[in-house]
């Protein structure tokens, strides 16, 4: 599952509600007991699927304490960062109507799996489990769980929330299309054989590689859902439980969310968890500008800021609070597969249900002109929808340049050869104009360079920019035309099912953002999905990204190798900085373990940050500093 993206030590609560009011854990645990002594039902299996009754023999149990720490021991616990978000989330459930916004990360990756992956040897190492087993038949799956992993409201995690986990995810209660199909047709089987043995088999056989990855799956709190026709109502603005080092402790809706580190961590003392997550508490306020927010940050009220974005690298990362060193500037480059970013074609729309149509826009696309001008030579044309799966990707594609030329031939081709009075064709007294719908406001000035272009095609394009939970939700909903926005992606190989299998389109709540369909793309995606050989897995990949490209329902943007960010003095890193997958160092969604376990490797130095403030207060300056790492540039 992609995402376009839980944190108060609870101590004993189990429930914090919208309003900020927690319930007595003491009430409530006569309904968890309850609960948990009821009998869990088998989980549906078809014929020919389903584990073994008892622990196959001949297991070969496997864990990893072998690879090397990548936290720094100098770090310190404590103090509170500070971020902000664009807009206050729909939802607080992880699943759902609404729920894979923005604030989806800070949710789902607090819920551990059994493993992670290590950010620089790519190999599993523990997470929830301790060890794991491959059953012979290449698609199963078995788990020893450590006895000391719990729920942030206290309860211990065991096998029945795994069972369970299924039970959940297959449920209509939730109204999930992607989590009941994956977990129907990709989950088969889920069995616990002891409190903390499970196995979990998956619908075909996979590299051993990519097992984790792809049948992995983690628990969901059994003692704290009650699924039933009112669930998603009954779920918006509860706190689940979660397992790893945050949870939610405050909420002010439409104001600000605090996520606060669990007292007492379960996870705090494992070798890959040590020295990491460690502020005591991440407060993430509203401010909807992100030139608004940079000057709260250019105040000290944030406590780090993304410069990615070459305006504000060059031109807005300068400045007295630059000059005089009480910030600090951090240029890094990783290693990791590139989002999915340009623009998604609705191919539910009677204009873009034309190949012609989709082909001419993409030639009317004047994207070299936006990376020399408004991007400053800094990114690169992504040539294709994905990248950066090693042998997965198809080095072959290249995107659609602009060509004024070919985008005239092909909008002909459509029946669009007269131009008005304005200079847009038009067809039958239909004019070419399509919306594109985008909800950053730092997009606008690339788009506004796009649309000039497109307009010499012939092309009239209309920006409609809205508040970013409002602009995806609308996407979700399939009311766009053309969606201005790119998929984090993540992963060991790359993902077709949600995108482009026509299971998912004419939908809402699935990312098949181009409605697409195509029978022969759905075969060979269903083939990628059963395959266990790496190789043809490799061969499908590169055919089915052809075939995303020759149906031109998304034109590629940009792709970012690195990551460039700035903090107060007082936010610290490792010498190192970060990982080969370290996505971004400071942000707050870092936090999470996420695939790769890179996040949280930053601390607050609480002197520091008293002596950066009296300095700042009394004219003290320090050495300016620009601090660049090169060591994982191209791969």
């Amino acid at each position: 599952m992609r995402t376009l993206i839980t944190m108060a030590a609870l101590g004993g609560a189990v429930l914090i509600a919208a309003c900020g009011a927690e319930t007595d854990p003491d009430a409530e645990a006569p309904a968890v007991a309850a609960k948990l002594a009821e009998e869990l039902p088998p989980i549906e299996v078809r014929e020919g699927d389903g584990l073994p009754a008892t622990l196959p023999a001949g297991l070969i149990w496997e864990t990893n304490d072998e690879d090397p720490t990548f936290a720094s021991p100098d770090a310190q616990r404590g103090g509170t960062y500070r971020t902000y978000m664009l807009s206050f989330p729909l939802t607080l459930r992880r699943v759902g109507p609404d729920s894979n916004g923005f604030i989806a990360p800070y949710l789902r990756y607090n819920q551990l799996g059994p493993v992670t992956y290590h950010p620089q040897t790519r190999r599993p190492i523990p997470s929830l489990a301790t060890h794991w087993a491959f059953g012979a038949d290449g698609r199963s799956i078995y788990y020893r769980l450590n006895p000391k992993a719990r729920w942030s409201d206290g309860v211990p995690v065991t096998a029945d929330d795994f069972v369970f986990a299924v039970q959940f995810n297959r449920s209509k209660a939730i109204v999930a299309p992607w989590y009941n199909n994956y977990y129907t047709e990709r989950i088969r089987d889920v069995k616990r054989y002891d409190d903390y043995t499970i196995g979990i088999q998956g619908a075909d056989a996979k590299p051993v590689a990519e097992m984790h990855y792809q049948y992995g799956i983690g628990p969901q709190p059994r003692h704290f859902h009650m699924l039933n026709d009112t669930w998603v109502q009954d779920n918006n603005w509860t706190i689940e439980p979660n397992t790893g080092p945050y949870q939610i402790g405050k909420v002010e809706k439409g104001k600000y969310i605090e996520w606060h580190r669990v007292e007492g961590w379960w996870a705090d003392d494992l070798k890959y968890f040590r020295h990491r997550f460690n502020p005591d508490k991440i407060r993430l306020r509203v401010i909807r500008e992100p030139n608004v927010a940079f000057q709260h940050f250019l105040k000290g009220e944030i406590d780090s800021f993304d410069l990615t974005r070459p305006k504000r690298w060059h031109e807005k990362a300068t400045g007295e609070a630059f000059d005089a060193g009480y910030i600090v500037k951090y240029w890094f480059y990783n290693a990791l597969p590139v989002p999915s970013s340009g623009m998604y074609l609705n191919t539910a729309d009677p204009l873009l249900a034309d190949r012609n149509i989709r082909y001419g826009l993409a030639h009317a696309m004047n994207f070299e002109r936006v990376i020399d001008t408004v991007l400053r030579g800094d990114y690169e044309r992504l040539p294709t929808f994905q990248l950066g799966f090693g042998a997965y990707d198809n080095r072959d594609i290249r995107a659609r340049e602009f060509d004024l030329e070919k985008a005239a031939e092909h909008f002909a081709q459509a029946g669009f050869v007269e131009r008005g009075a304005d200079g847009i064709l038009a067809k039958d007294g239909q004019r070419l104009s399509l919306r594109v719908t985008y909800g950053r406001p730092d997009d606008t000035e690339r788009l506004v360079i796009l649309q000039e272009d497109a307009k010499k095609a012939g092309v009239e394009l209309t920006l409609q920019l809205l508040d970013a939970v409002l602009s995806f939700k609308q996407m979700q909903e399939k009311k766009h035309q053309i969606a201005w926005m790119g998929w984090a992606s993540s992963g060991l190989s790359p993902r077709y099912w949600e995108h482009f299998h026509s299971a998912n389109a004419n939908k809402t709540q699935t990312n098949n953002l181009a409605n697409y369909g195509d029978p022969l793309m759905d075969e060979l995606i269903m083939q990628f999905r059963a395959s266990a050989d790496l190789d043809q897995r490799v061969a499908l990949a590169h055919r089915l990204e052809r075939m995303v490209h020759d149906a031109g329902v998304v034109i590629p943007s940009f792709q970012v190798p690195y990551t460039r960010e700035g903090a107060w003095r007082w936010m610290k890193l490792p010498a190192w900085l970060g990982t080969r997958a370290s996505g971004q160092l400071f942000n707050s969604q870092a936090l999470s373990a996420g695939l790769f376990s890179s996040g949280g490797l930053f601390w607050i130095d609480a002197q520091e940050k008293e002596r950066t403030l009296a300095a700042k207060d009394e004219g003290v300056q320090f050495e300016p500093s620009t601090v660049l790492n090169t060591d994982y540039r191209g791969g």
